[in-house]
């Protein structure tokens, strides 16, 4: 995962992962250090946040793969299937094990020096939890039906935007695989954490979309780009990509406006610059308001809220005094 040495050095453009964020960069630098190892690593976010592709640089950079020209990527959501639809398309079957099998290659077995990506792991029933835990111990895979297991040589890579601590406390995921698949965990924060990124990916999808779209729109406005700053993503990236191939799709000119995009992201940024008397809410204002809002996601922690803010300690409380907040 090495930087796109033709782009500036505030961004890190690492095969599909980019960004210039500085927690993003070293969660980055760790998988950097962790990929060519072969270890199993979990990967926990959001939705939408870029889990698989985590998991795809990874892959990329196992030295396995780089050295010995290794197995495939192969992914797996774990929420799609039912158990006994689950444990056929990890282990596959033997010919003959039900009415009408014709004997199936399971993902264990196909992934072989390469890497198993399994995507919304929590989703796994118990039963399939110890069946994939033995696997991974014994590094063997029983297709059903079958009386010789296969050995496999395969990475682990599994995903999930669950507090996986909180599951495994609750019992609803197994503590001795938790930490089988926990040898490495990234954790990727959301876009409304890292806010710089957002022109970048959103240049990014641009660039991507205009192409296959067959337009020639090539760069976004400054008010477009403020809306879309000001936005709390709950859907992350992913809702980006869709915003920005949206506003391509309807786009006649060669700018990405802000009337290209969604009417409810116009209007929730309008609602928070407007009063309701439709007075722009002024700077200061506007400021203290968001800085109370940390300060209230933060659980009243002023510390961590000024981290948040990107700012010390004593300025945070220097604004909270200015304000008339500061109660200690």
């Amino acid at each position: 995962m090495q930087p796109d040495k033709s782009t500036d050095n505030t961004k890190l453009h690492s095969h599909r992962v980019i960004t210039r964020d500085g927690d993003m960069q070293k969660l980055l630098e760790m998988a950097r250090q962790v990929a060519p190892t072969g270890c199993n690593v979990l990967i926990t976010g959001e939705s939408g946040t870029g889990k698989e592709l985590f998991a795809r640089c990874l892959h990329d950079h196992d030295g396995r793969r780089v050295d010995h020209n290794g197995g495939p990527f192969l992914a797996v959501n774990c929420g799609a299937f039912n158990e006994e639809l689950l444990a056929n398309e990890l282990f596959g079957h033997e010919k003959g094990a039900f009415t009408g099998a014709i004997g199936k290659t399971g993902l264990l077995v196909a992934a072989d020096g390469g890497t198993l990506f399994l995507d919304e792991v929590t989703e796994m029933s118990s039963a399939m939890q110890v069946k994939l835990l033995r696997a991974i111990q014994e590094k063997e895979a029983l297709p059903i039906g079958g009386t010789r297991p296969v050995k496999v040589d395969v990475r682990f890579i599994a995903a999930s935007n669950r507090n996986m601590k909180d599951w495994v406390a609750e019992g609803r995921f197994r503590q001795d695989l938790y930490y089988r698949l926990n040898v490495v965990n990234l954790h990727i924060p959301p876009l409304s954490a890292r806010r710089e990124d957002i022109p970048l990916l959103a240049q990014h999808f641009l660039d991507r979309a205009a192409p296959v779209m067959g337009k020639s729109v090539v760069a976004i406005s400054e008010d477009a780009l403020a809306l879309l700053k000001a936005y709390d993503f709950p859907g992350n990236v992913r809702e980006l990509e869709n915003i920005i191939e949206r506003g391509v799709a309807i786009c006649q000119g060669d700018t990405l406006e802000a009337t290209h995009l969604p009417d409810d992201l116009r209007d929730l940024s309008i609602r928070a610059f407007r009063r309701r008397d439709g007075r722009v809410v002024p700077l200061e204002e506007h400021e203290r308001n968001y800085i109370l809002w940390v300060l209230e996601e933060a659980h009243g922690n002023q510390t961590l809220a000024a981290q948040m803010l990107g700012i010390d300690r004593v300025s945070l409380w220097r604004k909270l005094k200015k304000y008339g907040e500061e109660k200690g």
